[in-house]
């Protein structure tokens, strides 16, 4: 698939055929599908991942709504409809809508009933650490507690607690935290840093935490964008080397990639390339198959913006690796 004329795919399921069925059908206003699939969902990983990619294309229907009205005992449909409500609220807040405070609000009580609900279930604390997010001020006590360790940030530590309690290590957990971090007006890049050196301290080998600090660097790559003569130095240097490399052999070569997430492995195929480490960095590309995701890609862009741009920099960089 590397040469010319490929075109790569975005959907959100990836490899999930199952996932990508129920949306499908999600699409079209139904949600039996979804019921069925979230019935037959083992594990905790594949039930964060699944309800993720699911409450994205929910959020803008009334399906969620639907199912609960006709199942209202359904479990899975409540913790749906927390998923739903923090979507539309982190999406509100992203556009400055007008009615944020409310659907935080709205989402805020939805989070804490499916907590209720599905006492063991880590999805609604992962919930209310993606509503963090729009407290940027810090005025809710919770998510300001003191840390568990030195050199670390005053957080929603509390709720990364509950989560990790049902959840050890959970993926989007610990994404939400990190957002959460560089989220804040006060917050600095060290501290993202100290956070995703600490979550995958104790990670262990075939964790996708250990993919967190890609999601660091290039953070860290998209505020330097002004020092545009230095953005090819950024990823050969020894410590960018060191977590591309890193991620690559206590993760990568230990997951099932057809479960990963893409994002991470976008992550670690845009770290490896830009380390030069072609051969490396074409294992994940054959992994990725014919999916890619617009982000990392698209800072390489002189229009981070411009989706066609990022396809272009996948393309060329999947060829170079696959096809040296």
């Amino acid at each position: 698939m590397a040469g010319h004329g490929f075109r790569p795919v975005y959907h959100p399921a990836g490899h999930d055929h199952a996932l990508r069925h129920a949306v499908q059908d999600l699409r079209t206003g139904r949600w039996v599908s979804m019921a069925r699939l979230l019935d037959e969902t083992a594990g905790w990983d594949g039930w964060t991942r699944r309800t993720q990619v699911l409450a994205t294309v929910a959020a803008g229907t009334d399906v969620v709504q639907t199912w609960r009205a006709e199942q209202p005992d359904s479990v899975s449909a409540t913790v749906m409809h927390a998923r739903v409500a923090v979507e539309r609220a982190v999406r509100a807040h992203r556009a400055g809508h007008p009615r944020t405070r409310t659907l935080w609000q709205e989402a805020w009580t939805a989070c804490h009933h499916a907590t209720e609900r599905a006492p063991a279930d880590p999805v609604p604390w992962v919930c209310l650490l993606a509503l963090a997010t729009l407290d940027e001020r810090r005025h809710m006590e919770e998510h300001r507690l003191r840390p568990p360790a030195p050199m670390l940030p005053p957080g929603p530590w509390g709720l990364l607690a509950e989560a990790e309690k049902r959840d050890p290590h959970n993926r989007e957990a610990h994404h939400r935290m990190l957002q959460f971090f560089l989220g804040s007006p006060s917050g600095s890049l060290s501290e993202a840093v100290n956070y995703a050196q600490w979550a995958t301290g104790s990670a262990p080998m075939g964790s996708a935490l250990h993919a967190l600090p890609l999601h660091v660097r290039v953070e860290r790559y998209r505020r330097e964008r002004g020092q545009e003569h230095a953005l090819d130095l950024h990823w050969v240097a020894e410590d960018a080397v060191r977590d591309a490399r890193r991620a690559l052999d206590a993760w990568f070569l230990f997951c099932d990639t057809t479960e990963a997430s893409l994002l991470d492995l976008n992550h670690l195929a845009h770290a490896l390339f830009g380390a030069l480490r072609f051969t490396d960095a074409a294992r994940v590309f054959e992994a990725l198959g014919p999916y890619w995701t617009v982000l990392p890609w698209a800072y390489r862009t002189p229009r981070p913006d411009d989706r066609a741009l990022a396809e272009e920099v996948f393309v060329r960089a999947r060829a170079r690796c696959l096809d040296p």
